[in-house]
């Protein structure tokens, strides 16, 4: 569902991938911008189909899921108001073998595929801060990857908090044990088990469908070193993360 029909007109953008364009860059596009409310469960991008738009969310979380086989499904990537989905527009790709869903409500700032593909020609700093932010998300996924090589689910699950939180600016998550079981590709009973520990150490506060951040830096702990290179990186190639 639209919140507006019409192209976009405040001056103002909540998005940091935006935020860190150069004017001229932006200015080509803001006509181009269609404000998108975010659904929870909403797919956006379709394995294998065609991408139509990309989404600059301005708030809420997006992720971006690989289908493993007929074993499920595991999210590789949690976007939010730090940067954009699909990348692989801008890598001249037209399409990708991940699905793109919501996973906590809000708006995004929506512009056709065909119309960034066009932008990305005229601009070449526009695509070079968007291949930054693609070189960021690699990092991003190979941070997942290192969390889940170690099959430690206390480590993944704090890695997914941080992010989470890291992209709503706040310490308070609204997500139930089945939707993250869900995310990290596991069963429920693990995801209260590893909750109660953190729970234990009073680096978070659990409540029904929701969870609270207390102790950040017993999290970052937590998460280990799977946690932090790429969002170092973010803020050395892009600008300000959170």
């Amino acid at each position: 569902m639209l919140a507006w029909s019409l192209p976009l007109q405040a001056p103002d953008v909540r998005n940091r991938l935006l935020m860190a364009l150069p004017v001229e860059s932006f200015e080509r596009m803001r006509s181009l911008f269609e404000l998108v409310d975010l659904e929870v469960g909403k797919r956006i991008v379709t394995a294998n189909e065609p991408i139509s738009h990309v989404y600059f969310p301005e708030s809420g979380l997006i992720s971006v899921i690989l289908n493993v086989g007929g074993r499920g499904v595991l999210d590789t990537l949690v976007v939010g108001r730090e940067g954009m989905v699909c990348t692989a527009l801008v890598l001249g790709v037209e399409s990708t073998p991940h699905d793109v869903r919501v996973r906590a409500p809000g708006s995004a700032l929506r512009i056709g595929a065909g119309a960034l593909h066009h932008l990305l020609g005229q601009s070449p700093l526009l695509h070079e801060i968007l291949m930054r932010y693609v070189q960021v998300t690699m990092i991003w996924t190979g941070q997942a990857a290192l969390a889940l090589r170690r099959n430690k689910l206390e480590e993944r699950l704090a890695l997914w908090l941080l992010q989470a939180t890291d992209r709503l600016d706040e310490n308070e998550l609204a997500m139930t044990h089945e939707t993250l079981a869900l995310i990290l590709g596991t069963h429920r009973p693990g995801i209260t088990a590893a909750l109660r520990n953190l729970e234990r150490e009073d680096a978070i506060a659990t409540s029904r469908g929701r969870i609270t951040l207390i102790d950040r830096a017993k999290i970052v702990a937590a998460a280990g070193e799977s946690y932090g290179t790429a969002e170092a990186e973010y803020r050395r190639l892009i600008g300000p993360f959170a």
